[in-house]
C-alpha cells in the first residue's frame, strides 16, 4: 500500500497547494529514530552545543522572510504575528545557549566524605545527563514557537537530546523548510543531520512515541490527542516521561470594586485577550467571572462593543472552524445563556468572535448540562459567568480542573491589600502555572522565572516547557560514589577544570 501523500493546504480557502511529503512508515519512523540516537555523542561538548543553538537561531533569522511567507501560506496567522513568532523563537534558542554556556543545569553537587555524620557520608557526587532522544509532536497553533525550533526542541537540545520531530498537519511545508534550517545549523558544528528528525502522519506519531530509543516526549495539542499519546508512553515495557500540554480554560475573576473602577478598560483588555490570534492561544481567557450589577453591565457593555469592532477571521484549518461552530451553538442552546455578541461562522472559510453570558448559579452544579461551558472551546469565544455573591464565586473555582493560566483583576485599593484580593489569590493559586494580577494571559514572556504549564490537564506533569528551566525535562540526575578522580567526569572532579556553579561540601561556589 503506497504511503498516503501530505499536503500543504491554505485555510484561507481550503485548498490543496503543494504536496510536501508523504506519511512515515514504521520502517522510516525508526530508521529517523535510530539515526537520532547515533547523534547523541555529537552533543556531548557543551560548547559545541551552546554554539549550534546560537548558528540555529542566527540561520532562522536569515531565513525570515522566506518562512514567514510559508508559515502564512499554511497558517493565516499573518506576517506581522509570524515575524514576532519567529523573533520569539530565535531568542528562546540563543535564550537556552547561554543556559548550557552556564551550567548550571547541570545541578552539580560534590561531597567528600565525613565519617562524623550519622551515618557516614561517603563521597558522592551527582549532576544531571541527558535523558536521550526526544520525541516532539508540533502544535498546530504555533508554526515556530511550538513546532520544529520551539521549546520542546530548543530545550531538549540543550540538554544534550536529540529530537525527532512528528510535523504537525496544518503547516508540513513549513516543518520542512524550518528541519532544513536546523541541520544546516547542525553541519556547520560537524553535528550529523539526524540530530533532528522529522516525520509525518498519524501512525508516525504512533510509533514514535512506542519506540524503545525514545527516551521522552514533548507534546502540545489537544486533551483526546495529548491523552492517548500519554497514556501510550505509560503502557511501554520502559514507561518514559511524557510532558504535554493537553488543554486550559484559564479563568478570569474580576472584583466587584475593580469592574466599578474601571469596567471599560477591562472589557477591552479582555475582548483583545480573547480574539488575539482569532482566539488560538493556549492561554486564551475562556471563562471569566465577573459581577452583577451596574458596573458589571458596563464591563459586558464594553466588552460588547469591542468585539463587535473585532473583525472575523480564519481559523488554522476547517476543522478546527467546524468544531468551534459546532461547539459554540451547541452552548448558545443551553438554558440561561444568552449571546450579546454571537459567536460563529463569518463566511465560508472565516469565524466571527463573540461571547456568551450565563448566572454563575448555573455553573457552580455539578453533573448540569451547563458543565460544557467548563470545557475548553478553540477559537474566539469566552464565557462571562456573572456572580452575584463571593460564595459563588468560591464554588465555580472549586468545580475548575488544572489551567496553565488564572488572572485577577483588582481595583487599585485591592492591589495594597484592602478588600478580598489575597483570599482571591490564595483560591486562584491552586487552579494554574501562572497567575496574573491585572494583566491578561495572552503572551508568554521567554524568561527564567517563566512557568507554562499547570495541573492537569493543562500539563502531564509539573514542568514548564517555555523559560530556562524546561531543559530540566529532559536530564535525570546520576551520583557517583566512592569513585577514583582519574575516573570521573570533568563535571565532578574536585578542580572544576569546566568552571561550573556547584554546590561543593554543603556550600555554593559560582
Amino acid at each position: 500500500m503506497a504511503a498516503a501523500p501530505v499536503w500543504s493546504v491554505d485555510p484561507r480557502t481550503g485548498k490543496q497547494r503543494e504536496q510536501v511529503a508523504v506519511e512515515a512508515t514504521a520502517q522510516e519512523v525508526d530508521q529517523a529514530v535510530r539515526a537520532a540516537h547515533e547523534a547523541r555523542s555529537a552533543l556531548a561538548d557543551r560548547t559545541v552545543r551552546a554554539a549550534f543553538l546560537r548558528t540555529a537561531a542566527d540561520l532562522l533569522d536569515a531565513a525570515k522572510d522566506h518562512l514567514v511567507e510559508a508559515a502564512d501560506a499554511e497558517s493565516a496567522l499573518g506576517p506581522v504575528r509570524l515575524t514576532g513568532e519567529l523573533a520569539r523563537t530565535c531568542f528562546q534558542l540563543r535564550a537556552f545557549a547561554k543556559v548550557v554556556d552556564e551550567g548550571a543545569f547541570l545541578g552539580v553537587v560534590i561531597d567528600h566524605p565525613d565519617d562524623t555524620a550519622t551515618p557516614p557520608i561517603p563521597d558522592l557526587r551527582r549532576y544531571k545527563i541527558p535523558l536521550g532522544v526526544v520525541a516532539v509532536y508540533a502544535a498546530s497553533n504555533f508554526p515556530f514557537a511550538f513546532s520544529v525550533p520551539g521549546g520542546d526542541t530548543a530545550s531538549a537540545l540543550a540538554a544534550g537530546c536529540p529530537v525527532v520531530v512528528k510535523a504537525h498537519p496544518d503547516h508540513p511545508a513549513t516543518s520542512e523548510l524550518v528541519a532544513s534550517v536546523i541541520r544546516r545549523a547542525a553541519a556547520r558544528h560537524d553535528i550529523p543531520e539526524g540530530v533532528l528528525g522529522l516525520v509525518h502522519g498519524f501512525e508516525a506519531g504512533v510509533e514514535l512515541v512506542k519506540h524503545p530509543l525514545v527516551a521522552g516526549a514533548g507534546f502540545t495539542g489537544s486533551v483526546r490527542g495529548g491523552r492517548a499519546l500519554f497514556d501510550a508512553a505509560a503502557a511501554r515495557a520502559t514507561p518514559i516521561p511524557f510532558h504535554g500540554e493537553l488543554g486550559s480554560l484559564n479563568p478570569v475573576v474580576i472584583t466587584e470594586a475593580a469592574a466599578a473602577e474601571r469596567a471599560e478598560a477591562i472589557g477591552a483588555g479582555l475582548a483583545g485577550s480573547m480574539t488575539l490570534g482569532v482566539g488560538q492561544f493556549c492561554v486564551k481567557p475562556g471563562l471569566v467571572l465577573a459581577p452583577t450589577g451596574e458596573a458589571g453591565d458596563t464591563l459586558v457593555k464594553s466588552l460588547t462593543a469591542a468585539v463587535s469592532d473585532t473583525a472575523a477571521g480564519v481559523l488554522l484549518d476547517h476543522r478546527m472552524r467546524d468544531n468551534f461552530v459546532a461547539g459554540v451553538a451547541e452552548r448558545a442552546q443551553l438554558p440561561d445563556v444568552e449571546a450579546p455578541v454571537t459567536p460563529g461562522a463569518g463566511g465560508e472559510h472565516t469565524v466571527s468572535p463573540g461571547f456568551l453570558t450565563v448566572p454563575a448559579a448555573r455553573l457552580a452544579v455539578e453533573g448540569g448540562e451547563h458543565d460544557l461551558l467548563l470545557e475548553e472551546c478553540f477559537g474566539p469565544v469566552t464565557v462571562v459567568a456573572r456572580y452575584a455573591s463571593a460564595a459563588e464565586i468560591t464554588s465555580v473555582l472549586s468545580r475548575l480542573p488544572g489551567n496553565l493560566t488564572a488572572t485577577l483583576q483588582l481595583s487599585a485599593a485591592e492591589e495594597t491589600g484592602e478588600g478580598r484580593g489575597a483570599e482571591l489569590l490564595t483560591e486562584l493559586t491552586p487552579l494554574a502555572g501562572r497567575v496574573l494580577v491585572n494583566g491578561w494571559p495572552t503572551g508568554v514572556a521567554v524568561a527564567p522565572a517563566q512557568h507554562h504549564g499547570g495541573p492537569y490537564p493543562a500539563t502531564t506533569s509539573t514542568s514548564t516547557s517555555v523559560g530556562g528551566t524546561a531543559i530540566e525535562r529532559w536530564l535525570r540526575p546520576v551520583t557517583y560514589q566512592t569513585t577514583p578522580e582519574a575516573l570521573l567526569p570533568p563535571e565532578l572532579r574536585d578542580d572544576n577544570p569546566l568552571a561550573l556553579p556547584r554546590r561543593f561540601n554543603g556550600s555554593l561556589e559560582n
